[in-house]
């Protein structure tokens, strides 16, 4: 992704776009990949990075939501197990099978749980992973050694989807851009350009340079997750809010508390949440919290409360107690539940997606979650043919393989979630050696990974090399703090920043990531 050639690709077209997104998260690079890969002409602009909010900071699960079948939401529940074995097709390099323990304590339990995880087998149909089964408390002593076994009698283990949340979102940029979608990230939309009261296009300022663009578009998509009532009253300053922020918590603890291939989920924990303890990149992840918001953030902090009910349950089941010192990073995320009347707690909103079109023709898309992107994306472009009378054309996302897909990948191999493009950054080291060199002793980051996130993955910040294109941020914030100095100077070798511009970068990053560090 070259930003210089897609801003002359924008320039240089002629006439209104087909379609015009607001917001680089999940939901908006799923729409561009869908109206790009049919043939649309399409831009999206992002104020920040790609998957900056709630799309870089999930649990990394991709999954039907056993929950929500025990709610008796089976249609969502069908269309999630559908789409998630999509994603196990389609993105094989970032998207992969991992097994899930349900402890049982209560003699009662491993029936009721085992009933319940055939049904979900079955709903999967033939895009279902590895059929869920009983397990004695011998076995899952063997899979979970350091899992409490006061009072265990046994369990169930089923399979689900694990992913990496904003490396996909960066490889679903690429692929929209390979079929000819403009994607812009740091490009802050100031406002919506509108003729006999009709959206035909939007104002966009790009964050840098304060270079401004008018794109006209004959749809104007607006994606931007918890943010969407901030877009909607752009169009109509009356507009009432429709999203419900919830937020949710997670820690990330080293690999030693939860050792082994497999995941631990809870069913039922005190506030009615789901709780997960995920083995993921040589790490643990202990989430999530469930708390209401009352207004969105750009960079959401986690509550003292959120981390003490976390950390509480960590020590429920794990042999082991965590400590403050022990968590490697803390990191929030909102979601943008659709807002319901008389809900007792975000807990029972709606995890659906939903598309509302104003008179104006503007088309807001919002709820949803990472599983089903591709199928909101599918729908809202549906929307966005008949609103802005671009022509009907066959949605192929079903079976378009994503950016850099590959088959044959060494998991334990640092490099196996850039799939193909992992033998880029081989040349990249094979023609400079220094650049094969890891940036800090407790990160597997390289210099060659790097300098390929700037020239390739429009890297523009040190954030958005520490904190996405990698994940080093929420593997060991203390250690990215200390690589920051590093990375900026690759950095200002690529983008020729200066040394006022290379020092504040190091600044501006290491100040995020004290918000990721969990104070003793």
């Amino acid at each position: 992704m070259d930003r210089e050639r897609l801003v002359s690709q924008l320039t240089s077209h002629s006439g209104p776009l087909d379609v015009a997104i607001i917001g680089g998260g999940a939901t908006g690079l799923g729409a561009a990949v869908d109206a790009a890969s049919r043939g649309h002409s399409v831009v999206l602009v992002e104020q920040s990075d790609f998957a900056k909010g709630t799309s870089s900071r999930s649990t990394k699960l991709v999954h039907g939501g056993v929950r929500y079948l025990k709610q008796g939401n089976v249609s969502l529940v069908l269309e999630a197990l559908r789409e998630r074995g999509l994603m196990v097709r389609n993105a094989p390099h970032l998207v992969h099978s991992l097994p899930f323990v349900i402890p049982s304590y209560h003699w009662w339990e491993g029936p009721f749980y085992g009933i319940g995880l055939k049904m979900y087998d079955a709903l999967a149909g033939q895009l279902g992973l590895e059929p869920s089964r009983y397990l004695t408390r011998e076995e899952i002593i063997q899979q979970l050694p350091t899992l409490d076994t006061h009072g265990l009698d046994g369990g169930v283990v089923y399979h689900d989807g694990q992913f990496d949340d904003a490396r996909l979102a960066i490889h679903l940029a690429r692929t929209a851009v390979n079929h000819g979608g403009v994607l812009f990230n740091h490009t802050r939309c100031r406002g919506l350009m509108k003729e006999n009261g009709h959206v035909i296009g939007l104002m966009a300022e790009c964050v840098e340079t304060g270079r401004q663009h008018e794109i006209r578009a004959r749809c104007v998509i607006n994606a931007t997750g918890v943010f969407v009532d901030d877009v909607r009253r752009m169009d109509d300053p009356k507009a009432e809010n429709i999203v419900s922020p919830s937020q949710g918590v997670h820690l990330v603890l080293p690999r030693e508390f939860l050792p082994g291939d497999s995941a631990i989920m809870i069913p039922k924990t005190d506030d009615g949440r789901v709780l997960f303890a995920v083995p993921w990149h040589g790490r643990v992840i202990i989430g999530t919290t469930d708390t209401p918001v009352e207004h969105a953030s750009v960079e959401p902090r986690a509550l003292p409360d959120e981390i003490e009910f976390l950390m509480t349950h960590a020590a429920r089941y794990l042999t082991r107690d965590p400590r403050p010192r022990d968590v490697l990073s803390v990191f929030a995320g909102l979601r943008p539940l659709v807002a319901a009347k008389n809900a007792e707690s975000t807990a029972a909103l709606s995890r659906d997606h939903t598309i509302l079109v104003a008179d104006s023709g503007l088309i807001t898309i919002t709820g949803g979650k990472w599983t089903t992107y591709r199928r909101m994306a599918e729908d809202v472009i549906d929307h966005a043919e008949m609103i802005g009378g671009i022509g009907v054309k066959r949605c192929v996302t079903r079976d378009l393989m994503i950016h850099g897909s590959a088959t044959v990948l060494d998991r334990n191999d640092p490099l196996a979630v850039y799939g193909s493009d992992a033998a880029e950054i081989c040349d990249l080291m094979s023609a400079e050696p220094a650049l094969a060199e890891k940036i800090h002793p407790k990160l597997d980051l390289t210099a060659a990974e790097v300098v390929f996130h700037t020239r390739h993955e429009m890297a523009r910040t040190v954030g958005d090399v520490l904190a996405r294109r990698s994940r080093s941020l929420l593997f060991d914030a203390q250690a990215s703090m200390s690589a920051a100095p590093r990375v900026a100077e690759i950095m200002a070798r690529e983008l020729r920043w200066d040394a006022a511009t290379t020092a504040h970068q190091v600044e501006r990053f290491q100040k995020l990531a004290c918000g990721y560090i969990l104070e003793d």
